[in-house]
């Protein structure tokens, strides 16, 4: 029987942590860890994820600066926006809640954010430190750093193992591969032009994935007491439901993760990780 790799239980123990040192460093400093959000129109996933996000900032002790704009905002007002939260001493962490509405330039949004307070670890300079293995110095792509933490939590070897990341976005799959490369794994990364996906998941000992597409992933198509990683998440017919055939999938493999319970919880916990990091970092912590 697999072992059930429980994000929702190592999130919960992680926050828990959090709010210990949260309580610590706010009596040295005189002031909390400092989060801002910025929410641009009123897609309501992103609401939910926004909320999500506040209230975990209140259960920790975290200071959470909420900032909504419609979504008729122009380019040059979101940009002015971000160089006013760069430049505020108060303010430790700056989030812009992604997808921007289509006449935004998500990018140069992200490039403009000051990578000290790039708590979602999605600006150049951190990325570039997920490439070179500087997690001390960084703030790591949030979701990815969850799935590192679960390998940890589980003791979950990734040294000389053959990993597969199917899936290859800039915010999961791209990062997660050269985590996985830093620690020793063999890494494929499959996407929607690999031919014979099949031929590359059947080999990994370690499989992520991460494409948003329901039960992509059969029980055919994964080794026997393979580690899967299942970081999609999709609405099916009234349920939430992953990337792999969970079911089905998880009777032939070592360990699984379920979804929802898995990555998800682990994605907030390590965006408050990353704000605390970033205050410490700021404060000479």
């Amino acid at each position: 029987m697999a072992t059930i790799l429980d994000g929702k239980t190592l999130a919960a123990k992680i926050k828990e942590e959090l709010k210990e040192e949260v309580s610590v460093l706010k009596g040295r400093v005189g002031r909390a860890p400092t989060l801002a959000v910025v929410l641009i129109g009123d897609d309501p996933a992103s609401q939910i994820y926004v909320r999500n996000k506040e209230r975990t900032c209140e259960e920790i002790g975290v200071t959470s600066i909420g900032i909504r704009k419609p979504a008729s905002i122009s380019q040059e007002e979101l940009e002015e926006i971000v160089k006013t939260l760069n430049e505020q001493e108060d303010v430790d962490g700056i989030l812009v809640q992604l997808p921007l509405p289509e006449h935004l330039d998500s990018q140069r949004i992200i490039n403009l954010i000051d990578p000290a307070k790039d708590v979602d670890g999605f600006h150049p300079v951190n990325m570039g430190k997920v490439v070179l293995g500087l997690f001390d110095e960084g703030l790591m792509p949030c979701t990815p750093y969850g799935v590192m933490k679960i390998f940890e939590a589980y003791g979950i070897e990734l040294e000389g193992k053959n990993a597969v990341m199917v899936g290859h976005s800039n915010i999961v799959g791209k990062p997660l591969a050269n985590m996985m490369i830093n620690k020793n794994a063999t890494v494929s990364v499959c996407h929607v032009y690999t031919k014979d996906l099949k031929s590359y998941t059947m080999n990994a000992d370690i499989l992520c994935v991460a494409t948003g597409v329901p039960h992509l992933i059969k029980s055919d198509m994964v080794k026997e007491g393979a580690v899967v990683i299942d970081i999609g998440i999709s609405r099916v017919g009234g349920k939430i439901v992953g990337d792999v055939d969970f079911e089905n999938v998880k009777e032939k493999v070592s360990a699984i993760t379920p979804v929802p319970g898995g990555v998800g919880p682990m994605t907030i916990a390590m965006l408050m990780y990353n704000t605390v990091k970033a205050f410490k970092l700021r404060e000479g912590i």
